[in-house]
């Protein structure tokens, strides 16, 4: 895309040749191919460029933006309480005693509703992925793991963050152990996993 004057500069000196990443004699942006590289540029000089697999050069800034949300939980109170009590809280239905690890009001297979009970804090791994990349909330976290947790007694699983390990520690069946914020926020990153004493074997 051209512009005016887009050969010279107004000083009438030559603009910028080769993607230095210099413009109008401002500091030179950081190129690189890590993208953990450019979220440390962002946080010191507000922008950064970010190199592709095929050479392409994608600019970043570091641009605020906030807004004030008022959500209430609902139904869903309990869990969040429990989490700023140390606590992991699932639902059992009344009817069919289908027990939920992700809680739900109603049971999906007989309707009829489910009532809160105390999971156990304790579980192992039933899969797990890990994000390169992800929401604003967890850039600076990037690489970070997501597990899917088994529990005794639950006929469903929950999705978490595992923390303490490395990806390739991870396998299925893993023993896991949940950990709570000491200053709970009121949000689903109030818990998250780590190993076990000794699930990893190196």
């Amino acid at each position: 895309m051209s512009t005016p004057g887009s050969a010279k500069g107004a000083s009438g000196t030559k603009n910028n040749e080769g993607g230095k990443g210099k413009m109008g004699g401002k500091k030179e942006l950081k190129r690189t191919s890590k993208f953990t590289e450019v979220q440390e540029a962002l946080g010191k000089d507000g922008a950064a460029i970010f190199v592709d697999k095929k050479g392409t050069q994608n600019l970043y800034i570091d641009y605020p933006y906030h807004v004030n949300y008022i959500h209430s939980y609902a139904q869903d109170s309990p869990f969040f309480l429990g989490l700023a009590e140390g606590r992991l809280r699932g639902t059992r239905c009344e009817g069919c005693k289908y027990t939920y690890a992700t809680p739900r009001t109603y049971c999906q297979f007989c309707g009829e509703e489910a009532k809160w009970v105390d999971l156990p804090l304790v579980g192992k791994v039933h899969s797990w992925t890990t994000c390169h990349y992800g929401s604003e909330a967890f850039l600076k976290e990037t690489p970070y793991n997501l597990v899917i947790v088994e529990f005794e007694g639950a006929n469903s699983v929950l999705l978490s963050r595992l923390k303490g390990c490395t990806e390739q520690d991870i396998y299925v069946g893993m023993p896991l152990v949940a950990k709570f914020a000491a200053e709970p926020k009121y949000l689903i990153t109030d818990v998250w996993f780590e190993p076990a004493p000794g699930a990893v074997k190196r």
